[in-house]
């Protein structure tokens, strides 16, 4: 059985697209399951990387491999959704996008383009098209190997391919899209049609009753702080990385250490299938990223022909132009073990593939349609920019290399370099609409940022020397210090709190940057708070310090709220509240495991949130760290109502209001409960964020679903980078695997390790151990 299920694979490699040639990767792994690849080239690494991302992840990998191939109705159905954790061990569903198999299926083949992703990677650099060939061979190679051994999760499965170069495309432009076609993918399939049925097209626009996605989901971000030679303890720079992440999917981050020598050495974290490290540093500079608030599309309203019955007839300054078509074919498994298939065909003007969204009132009528302008459509520079900001030796060289290739998706840039200098710039792929067009007549739907498709005037702008319709780096916010910068997903504006960014005159930057002068966050406000503190009491800071602020859990809610709250409690003389006051007095106002009142208060807040004219002193853009603060007196009787609230939830769950959050708040793997400090992020302004699964239940809250994940804390000596990191959940989604819990005691007890980057520290490593792969 084994010999015919390897000869099948080897019979497969025919159509992969990836020619047999010969490799050679050194792999090594040093203390928890950290994976360190050195090649002598770009195709060596790449294929030595997904060997051994494969030995971790494999079922992971292959089950996303379908989603993007458009194959989960094949083996799955067309009505169930993309796999969640199974047994503990692995899951490929998307926090961006949720759809039946069928409409997932439809979706990815029906938007991805991949003639334009072909030709996209033909015109990258030979590095990029040399470690994706390695990564699908090395892949490949591992399912070879490793046929009849694979994790019981997809043992025998009919689903675990090898891969092709095109699916290696399709998997890095799955991940471009989180912040916009995957937004919109349900409203992309909705516009598609069914070649044999007959046209029928909405009347009028039905009124709006939900609101439009405006990019990635509630609370997935980051934190990133960046230290400069004048708050460093030896005048060279710090980094702070600590990505709000999934905890589940091929979006989990991977710990790795990539060399090509004199070419490329970078180590930190990897997503699943992309080749190159994501977050990390060098001998020379750290970086990381934090989700921007930068919208990465733009809509169209299309005037149609209403003499063209099928309405794919629009006019472009006057002219009428027809849409162009795909149609695309799902086959779906049915319930006899039978394949049936559909086809659809999905419509694009030149600006984008048509939506509907009846509910959100866009719809497709005689004489109007919507498209969407998606700037990370068939966007290929994602390998190629991280390469380049892997090799850049300071801060100045990654700002060059996201001027030239502006290839981030979605992501803000936070570095420092061993000179003491800092960088904060949102180099994401961002639309050419200026404020100028946002105060014209282009602008048609502002909540669906929706200008007129009908003129050319209204289109996409360029700037010099970048992709076509995106802003290049001159109209890219960035703030370069030597004090710091730091950012948790809120805009541009404040990326520091002593010098706001603000943008050229005469009217700044593009609205799609982001809001200035507007209400930060509390998880953004605690973070200036306690940087500001920091930096007031310590004047300089060194790696201990910044580990330090990653976890000292301060729930600023709280600190806001309490000191007024506490006493009305009191005076209400409220039989059910006085147990509750009492907890709230002497609880230490964080989230770590010992503290005992933090889920009542995270009940409460969930629901006294929402009140409105909550605040005494109201927001001030001059003091944005600082303001709104001090609860206004007339929100005491809701915040107390809150309260009730909060305690009838206990009480009904049975868990005791002065519980430890160490007791309530657990990720379990194995059976095995592993209690979790954090907090909830933007909501309570918690910087160290943790999302649970699901509500309060009597054991608490179960498994998480996204939050910490990688962290990395950088600094430098003379010799190089001294670094320390942590991978919260672990390299591997395999039960069996010792790296399958092995970080999670550390999160426990705030612990790092040391990150080892010299051939020496790697040799010297407790947990060192080498191979070498080769293929001919």
């Amino acid at each position: 059985m084994r010999t015919r299920a390897i000869g099948l694979l080897a019979a497969a490699m025919v159509t992969t697209g990836v020619a047999a040639e010969s490799f050679r990767s050194d792999v090594t792994r040093t203390s928890y399951g950290v994976v360190h690849v050195k090649a002598a080239d770009f195709r060596s690494l790449g294929y030595g990387l997904a060997y051994a991302y494969a030995e971790d992840n494999v079922c992971m990998l292959a089950d996303t491999l379908l989603t993007v191939r458009g194959e989960r109705s094949r083996y799955f159905g067309p009505d169930l959704h993309a796999t969640k954790p199974k047994n503990g061990e692995y899951g490929a569903a998307l926090d961006f996008i949720d759809l039946r198999n069928e409409d997932s299926d439809f979706f990815f083949k029906g938007y991805l383009d991949l003639e334009q992703l072909r030709a996209g990677y033909a015109a990258s650099t030979q590095e990029v098209r040399d470690v994706l060939t390695g990564y699908v061979a090395g892949y490949n190679r591992y399912l070879r190997d490793r046929a009849a051994t694979l994790p019981a999760a997809c043992k025998g499965a009919a689903w675990v391919k090898p891969m092709s170069l095109d699916d290696m495309y399709l998997l890095i432009a799955e991940k471009a899209l989180h912040a916009t076609g995957e937004a919109f993918a349900g409203a992309i399939v909705a516009a598609a049609r069914e070649p044999s049925a007959a046209v029928v097209l909405a009347k009028t626009m039905a009124p709006a009753s939900r609101k439009i996605p405006m990019g990635m989901p509630a609370g997935v971000g980051s934190n990133g702080v960046a230290i400069g030679k004048d708050a460093s303890a030896n005048g060279r720079g710090l980094l702070l990385g600590n990505p709000h992440y999934p905890w589940n999917s091929a979006d989990r981050f991977y710990q790795i250490h990539l060399t090509v020598p004199g070419k490329y050495d970078a180590m930190g974290a990897s997503l699943g299938g992309m080749p190159a490290v994501v977050i990390g540093f060098n001998k020379d500079m750290a970086w990381t990223h934090t989700v921007t608030k930068a919208v990465h599309f733009t809509t169209f309203k299309l005037d149609l022909d209403p003499a063209d019955p099928t309405g794919t007839t629009y006019f472009y300054d006057g002219a009428p132009l027809k849409m162009t078509s795909r149609t695309v074919s799902v086959d779906s498994l049915q319930t006899d073990g039978t394949l049936a298939s559909r086809q659809k065909t999905f419509y694009f003007s030149k600006q984008g593939a048509v939506i509907v969204m009846p509910d959100a009132g866009v719809d497709w009528t005689a004489t109007t349609a919507f498209v969407l302008g998606d700037a990370n459509r068939n966007n290929t520079r994602l390998v190629q920019q991280w390469l380049a900001i892997g090799k850049a030796s300071n801060v100045a060289a990654v700002k060059s290399s996201l001027n030239a290739i502006a290839g981030l998706p979605w992501v803000n840039t936070i570095a420092a370099d061993r000179d003491g200098n800092t960088l904060y710039m949102d180099g994401s792929a961002v639309p050419h609409m200026g404020a100028d067009k946002f105060l014209s007549d282009c602008m048609v739907l502002p909540a669906l940022v929706g200008f007129d498709g009908a003129r050319s005037e209204c289109a996409w702008g360029q700037d010099p020397d970048t992709p076509a319709g995106i802003f290049g780096g001159a109209n890219m916010p960035a703030q370069e210090r030597q004090d710091y910068v730091a950012n948790s997903n809120d805009a541009y504006w404040l990326s520091n709190a002593r010098e706001f960014l603000t943008g050229p005159a005469p009217y700044g930057y593009s609205p799609l940057y982001g809001s200035t002068d507007v209400e930060q966050t509390l998880r953004t406000r605690i973070g200036f708070k306690q940087l500001e503190s920091a930096l007031t009491q310590e004047r300089f800071l060194n790696t201990d310090d910044l580990q330090r602020l990653m976890f000292a859990n301060r729930v600023h809610a709280a600190e806001l709220v309490l000191p007024e709250l506490l006493p009305a409690c009191l005076a209400s003389n409220d039989r059910n509240l006085l147990l509750a006051c009492a907890v709230l007095m002497i609880w230490d106002r964080k989230v770590d495991l010992d503290s005992r009142g933090a889920v009542l208060f995270r009940e409460f807040w969930n629901v006294a949130a929402g009140i409105p004219d909550k605040w005494a002193v109201p927001f001030d853009a001059a003091d944005p760290v600082n303001t709104p603060r001090g609860l206004a007196a007339a929100a005491k009787p809701a915040m107390l109502d809150a309260l009730r609230t909060a305690v009838a939830k206990l009480n009904a769950q049975g868990v005791p209001l002065y519980g430890r959050l160490g007791d309530y708040q657990n990720e379990i793997r194995n059976g095995k409960r592993y209690p979790l400090h954090g907090g909830i992020g933007d909501i309570d302004g918690s910087y160290n964020s943790i999302n649970m699964d699901g509500e309060l239940k009597a054991t608490g809250y179960t498994n998480v679903n996204w939050g910490t994940s990688y962290v990395q804390v950088v600094g430098f000596d003379q010799a190089g980078p001294v670094a320390k990191g942590l991978l919260v959940y672990g390299q591997s989604v395999d039960p069996k695997s010792a790296h399958y819990a092995d970080q999670l005691p550390l999160y426990g007890r705030k612990a790092l390790f040391r990150l080892p980057f010299t051939d020496t520290q790697i040799r010297t490593d407790a947990g060192y151990k080498h191979k070498v792969l080769t293929e001919n």
